[in-house]
């Protein structure tokens, strides 16, 4: 006999946030109760607002979504609850992270068992969103999924053994089968016949396509009412405010329906949201695309009994088959019109619908559903007990490293209305050198990618704006060439700036127009782009044709389909490669005379240019060049970073100056490494980039932090006396394009990111096998190009 639970632990949303999930995590939560009210249920509730909520006395724990560290904590507040079994209600967008990643670093530290609810199960997912599902899903003992066709994908697309799999409906409200004419009173539409959709508010709902199917239906039966019934997505309306909303309200009064329709503003409480569903006579989920493996709006309707129409996305082709509903195609009114006119005109036919749907429905009321989780943990918990083993010590050797928070204080100092200066007297700003495009270029991925982050924080769009409006003005187009340095009195010090940072302006750019999340920001930098691609054609400096490079990359990720951009992007490949085959022998792998700055940007830009064409000599390339920087920069005795100083460079017949050590060079070998990372999945390559950012917090030559915890900023650099204490932008910049590119691949990968191992060198020597022609490495001591 299972053993009893006398404790779980639910993650996820929870009123009153509103959204599908926050009312999901409630029912469940109460409906465990309900079952047995000995259990003790607690909440962990996601926040997606930095002040959060006010919650109910269940809510234990909160968690900003954005803030990685709050992961870890809820991890080890759980693991001093000990509860039976914790319950992760799983959502791509409640979670920070590329895609929702964070979610996986609280996962993995957990010790009760997992179960995991996924609440959307991709068709196509993209390479991120799979390794979450396959990171949960070797961290659960139980995946569920709410349809037929979810379990179909998991098994068939991602691969997850039938046994981690189940399948329990979504919950619905247990309500007895009623007419609805006596219930339409309490919604003031008594003699209307009502049709109703609802749920939050959002462009993807289709509502349009319903409003304009009205005036046929309108015609037949000038008693309906339409009620639209939800508050708009916050989301949503952060974005773009009641824009969708109003441009309903004028669609409706446009084609002389406005006496029809009733718009309902607001998050219904349930009760309250029952009683419109009892008084409804259809109901219509008119969505756009058939990519929802899951809709509790489409599951209550059903509960209670409707007659209802819908598009055919997956939930609907499995929830009303068999006569318990109609579907019409995707974006058609005059479907619409017709299937609804049909059950208006024959309400027997409506009837039996309704019948068989509530009948269907039946078996999926919240209270079975509860039932069948409790089932489900008490499994878990058997199944935990007998494998006999207890929970591992937290230990610090096990423990993975913990990064510090995202601290943008100093770089908005750094900041005025025109752009970021260049240079800063210790923490404050210096004036006198002005600013100049290369450090807005930075700035401008840096407040990009933070955004993609945390987009809650609408700050980022303002800082976004001045470096991008900077970049702007610094082109000249009459030219075709960005100019550099600027004067405090806003006045442009030169006609032409060098190649490099015309090359950072485009990668910028590129990075703005492949992750922004404001359209307007995005259309600008997508015409600056292609306005300043033609120059590249003339440049002869490497690191300017490698910077434009990861632009390209960046660009691609969003504009797939511009083969021009891709063409151009392999053709600066093959020419950065060339100089690589033509320079570099076995004992010196570079592409000239000697290493100066930014050097792992080449190597990189050779990976990524590889990796976007399939090009497999390239990427073995960027991966040999990578792991000679590797070698001459990773101290022998240590592990740490000591990168190429600038106090005499590396040229090739001589040796290697140690300082000064640059925090750019730092940036570029992360980057890189994570590059490598991508290529060939070595996780190895991302403890070198987590050796590589301790540099920054003191793991290297003169064991000195450069990372200012209390500024926000770094130093300048590491000198041979110890550091320069300035606080620039640059060294600032590229601690914080270094932070943010180790936190997008936390949670992503499947094992914890810890201090470099002591064999890292011959670990990355002998890689193991690898499974595609993409991955493969040069044999040693083979030369570039051969």
């Amino acid at each position: 006999m299972p053993p009893s639970i006398k404790s779980v632990a639910l993650i996820g949303s929870y009123p009153p946030r509103q959204c599908g999930i926050a009312t999901f995590t409630s029912d469940l939560a109460t409906t465990i109760v309900d079952n047995d009210p000995n259990i003790d249920c607690i909440i962990t509730a996601m926040n997606d607002r930095r002040e959060g909520y006010v919650y109910p006395s269940a809510v234990k724990f909160q968690i900003s979504q954005e803030k990685l560290n709050e992961y870890h904590l809820a991890a080890a507040f759980l693991n001093l609850r000990n509860p039976d079994v914790v319950c992760l209600q799983h959502e791509y967008g409640i979670f920070g992270g590329q895609r929702g990643s964070f979610i996986a670093e609280l996962a993995k530290n957990l010790k009760s068992p997992l179960i995991t609810t996924l609440h959307t199960v991709l068709k196509d997912p993209q390479p991120e969103e799979r390794k979450i599902i396959n990171q949960l899903s070797e961290l659960s003992n139980r995946l569920v999924v709410m349809s037929d066709r979810g379990v179909d994908f998991l098994r068939n697309i991602y691969q997850v053994p039938a046994s981690k799999i189940a399948l329990i409906h979504h919950g619905v409200p247990d309500v007895p089968f009623l007419d609805p004419d006596p219930c339409k009173n309490k919604v003031a539409a008594a003699d209307k016949t009502v049709i109703l959709t609802f749920g939050l508010l959002s462009p993807g709902k289709g509502i349009e396509f319903m409003i304009d199917a009205l005036p046929d239906i309108v015609r037949s039966h000038p008693e309906v009412l339409y009620f639209v019934v939800g508050a708009t997505h916050p989301h949503c309306k952060a974005e773009s405010g009641e824009d969708y909303r109003l441009s309903l309200h004028r669609r409706a009064k446009e084609l002389g329906v406005g006496d029809n329709i009733v718009f309902h503003d607001r998050f219904l409480e349930r009760d309250e949201l029952i009683e419109i569903i009892r008084a409804a006579d259809i109901y219509v989920t008119p969505y756009l695309s058939e990519a929802q493996v899951v809709s509790g709006t489409l599951a209550y309707a059903v509960g209670a009994g409707k007659a209802i129409v819908s598009t055919p996305y997956w939930h609907a082709q499995e929830m009303l088959a068999d006569g318990r509903g109609r579907l019409v195609p995707f974006k058609d009114s005059a479907a619409l019109s017709q299937e609804i006119n049909r059950l208006l005109d024959f309400p027997r036919e409506r009837l039996e619908m309704r019948r068989a749907a509530y009948e269907y429905g039946r078996p999926m009321v919240i209270k079975a559903m509860g039932r069948h989780y409790l089932s489900l943990f008490a499994e878990s918990k058997a199944q935990s007990a007998l494998t006999g083993k207890l929970p591992a010590l937290d230990t610090l050797n096990q423990r993975e490293q913990r990064l510090p928070q995202i601290e943008l204080a100093h770089l908005r100092r750094m900041t005025d209305h025109t752009g970021v200066f260049q240079h800063a007297k210790f923490t404050v700003p210096n004036r006198a050198f002005g600013y100049c495009v290369d450090d807005n270029a930075r700035a401008l991925i840096v407040s990009a990618r933070a955004h993609d982050l945390d987009r809650t924080d609408t700050s980022l769009t303002e800082m976004s704006s001045i470096y991008l409006s900077f970049l702007d003005d610094a082109f000249d187009p009459e030219t075709g060439r960005f100019r550099n340095f600027m004067s405090y009195e806003r006045k442009w010090l030169e006609s032409i700036g060098s190649e490099d940072s015309h090359g950072r302006a485009l990668w910028a750019l590129g990075v703005m127009a492949g992750w922004g999340r404001n359209p307007g920001q995005v259309s600008l930098a997508v015409k600056l782009f292609h306005d300043a691609l033609p120059a590249l054609t003339s440049f002869s400096d490497s690191r300017a044709i490698a910077f434009p490079m990861l632009g390209l990359q960046a660009y691609l990720r969003r504009y797939d389909n511009d083969h021009e951009v891709r063409e151009l992007l392999v053709s600066l490949g093959h020419r950065l490669l060339n100089r690589f085959r033509q320079y570099a022998s076995k004992d010196w792998q570079w592409h000239e005379v000697m290493l100066t700055y930014d050097n792992a940007r080449l190597p990189e830009a050779l990976l990524a240019c590889g990796r976007v064409s399939n090009d497999e000599q390239m990427v073995a390339t960027g991966l040999r060049v990578l792991e000679w920087l590797r070698d001459i920069q990773i101290d022998a005795s240590g592990g740490w970073f000591a990168p190429v100083g600038n106090q005499g460079w590396y040229p090739e017949t001589g040796s290697k100056a140690q300082y000064d050590q640059q925090p750019l060079e730092a940036a570029a070998m992360i980057g890189a490494c994570i590059e490598a990372y991508e290529c060939t999945q070595h996780e190895d390559w991302l403890q070198l980039a987590l050796a590589c950012f301790n540099w920054f917090l003191g793991k290297n030559d003169q064991r000195i932090c450069l990372y200012d915890h209390a500024s926000g900023g770094c130093r300048d650099g590491l000198m041979r006396d110890g550091v320069n204490e300035n606080q620039g932008a640059e060294s600032t910049l590229s601690y914080l394009m270094s932070l943010i590119a180790i936190y997008n691949i936390r949670g992503l990968t499947g094992e914890n990111l810890g201090p470099a191992k002591p064999r890292l060198r011959d670990k990355l020597s002998e890689p193991p096998e690898m499974q595609v022609q993409l991955r493969r490495r040069l044999e040693p001591g083979q030369q570039i190009g051969n």
